[in-house]
């Protein structure tokens, strides 16, 4: 059966159908939509072994939006066409004794176009359902890759205009550029003074402030999200593990029925809910594995049930990891304990930073990896199997490396593939050749393209010579003034 109604993490009473969600981006408190009941998948293994990608999102997300056929075929069909270098979308590879899912064929060479291909597309069919008269302003922090994809996607669509600020010091310059040089007549990109954490706290702010909203909602806009706390942003993510499955039992390493595990290099932590939705609708995954950095934040909270963001924030090679705020993990509370302690649990996270939970999840495991581990990760693969990957990828690696170590687990795994490694020459070529870390970063494609064996993606070629075309940097302080600024 599909989803009925979404209702907040914080209050259940805060229902919304699927297209009010998606345009609503945030509830008005604060929290998150979640559906009111995760469905279970209606398709037989046989049909699914025989589905290609397109078909299978259509199945997925028809259990989770309240659109017509017609309607979600459309939008489907418009985000999962020749924009993907690959006919197959997201193919997984066999290297060594793992399954890599490679989440970066898309126009902007990150997991991110995975949903935001399909986003605009949903927006626009939404706001149309809902007959909705207003300008949609998309706001969305980024700590790195959701920024260029959202940009990409909502570049130029009729009825929308789109703002993106990141972390002026705190991103790759391949991902710098992407977003600064960005064409649209509809697109705003400013740097923070801060990490990503004070960039999504503002941006939060905002949605929540019922003067500003109706202050611009007499101008005729009204806010939504490209985020992953978007609801829209994260039910496309759930299609690629069961793509992941599926791919894994044609290429004859599992059974159908066999448990898959999966290692995610985790920051806001959309990325391994969708995991774990696909798991509560009837997918064989056994464990998750979350994945982070130096800032481990999620580590310590799976290990510990003690969620403690009041330390210190590390700017690491794996940028877009670079959270001590992740706002999906509000979800999968909600879905553990309810509304209320969900509600005591956010409160006490804004006023003092903390809070601590009995965890009674006990798919989704915490490991991490060091700087120098996520080098000798990438060196490791390359000088065993000639693989090359990004760093969030390599983070995920030596964290299934030390998971396996821990259990002793033979189960199948998949490392999720977030990027690819042109986003983050520099250091993925440091990595490989210390002598590279004094080099620049566009300059050390030629490099990479030799030893990786793969050619410079068209969209990053050129991009070093591109106009910048965005130079505003504020303070998270003025963001709302940027805002109205740029919105008069």
């Amino acid at each position: 059966m599909a989803v009925s109604m979404y209702i907040g993490t914080r209050n259940k009473d805060l229902t919304a159908t699927a297209s009010e969600a998606i345009l609503k981006g945030i509830c008005p408190d604060g929290g998150l939509y979640i559906p009111n009941e995760i469905p279970k998948m209606d398709c037989s293994k046989e049909a699914l072994l025989d589905m290609d990608y397109q078909e299978l999102a259509y199945q997925v997300l028809k259990l989770y939006l309240d659109f017509t056929e017609e309607e979600l075929r459309s939008c489907i069909a418009s985000a999962y066409d020749e924009k993907f270098d690959t006919k197959e979308i997201v193919p997984l590879v066999k290297k060594g004794d793992v399954w890599y899912l490679e989440l970066f064929h898309g126009k902007t060479l990150a997991f991110k176009d995975m949903a935001l291909s399909i986003l605009p597309y949903l927006m626009k069919t939404a706001a149309k359902k809902q007959g909705l008269d207003k300008k949609i302003v998309i706001l969305t922090a980024t700590s790195g890759d959701t920024g260029k994809a959202a940009l990409e996607g909502f570049a130029d669509v009729e009825g929308i205009e789109i703002m993106v600020f990141f972390p002026e010091h705190g991103v790759s310059p391949v991902q710098k550029l992407q977003m600064t040089t960005q064409e649209g007549k509809n697109v705003f990109v400013a740097g923070i003074e801060g990490n990503f954490d004070d960039a999504q706290s503002a941006v939060k702010t905002i949605f929540t402030d019922k003067a500003f909203a109706a202050e611009l909602e007499e101008k005729g806009y009204c806010f939504s999200s490209a985020n992953s706390i978007n609801i829209g942003r994260l039910v496309p993510q759930i299609v690629y593990y069961y793509w992941a499955y599926i791919q894994a039992v044609k290429q004859g390493g599992i059974a159908w029925g066999d448990a898959l595990d999966f290692t995610v290099p985790t920051g806001n932590f959309g990325d391994i809910l969708a995991g774990w939705y696909a798991a509560q609708m009837g997918l064989p995954v056994g464990k998750l594995v979350c994945a982070s950095n130096d800032n481990k934040v999620l580590y310590d909270f799976f290990r510990t049930g003690v969620y403690d963001r009041n330390r210190a924030f590390h700017v690491t090679v794996s940028p877009s990891m670079d959270i001590l705020i992740s706002s999906n993990l509000e979800r999968l509370l909600c879905h553990m304990a309810g509304q209320a302690a969900t509600q005591t649990q956010m409160q006490a996270l804004k006023e003092q930073g903390t809070y601590t939970i009995d965890i009674t999840e006990k798919r989704i495991v915490g490991e991490f990896a060091t700087e120098a581990e996520t080098f000798t990760a990438i060196q490791e693969v390359y000088r065993k199997t000639g693989y090359v990957m990004d760093t969030h990828t390599a983070v995920a690696y030596a964290a299934y490396q030390k998971y396996q170590k821990e259990t002793n687990t033979q189960t199948p795994m998949v490392i999720v593939s977030t990027a690819s490694p042109y986003k983050f020459t520099k250091d993925v070529m440091t990595a490989l050749d210390s002598s590279c870390a004094e080099q620049d970063a566009f300059q050390l494609m030629k490099a990479l393209e030799r030893v990786s064996g793969v050619k410079i993606p068209n969209v990053v070629a050129g991009l070093a010579k591109k106009t910048i075309l965005h130079k505003d940097v504020c303070k998270k302080e003025n963001i709302q003034a940027f805002v109205r600024a740029h919105l008069q």
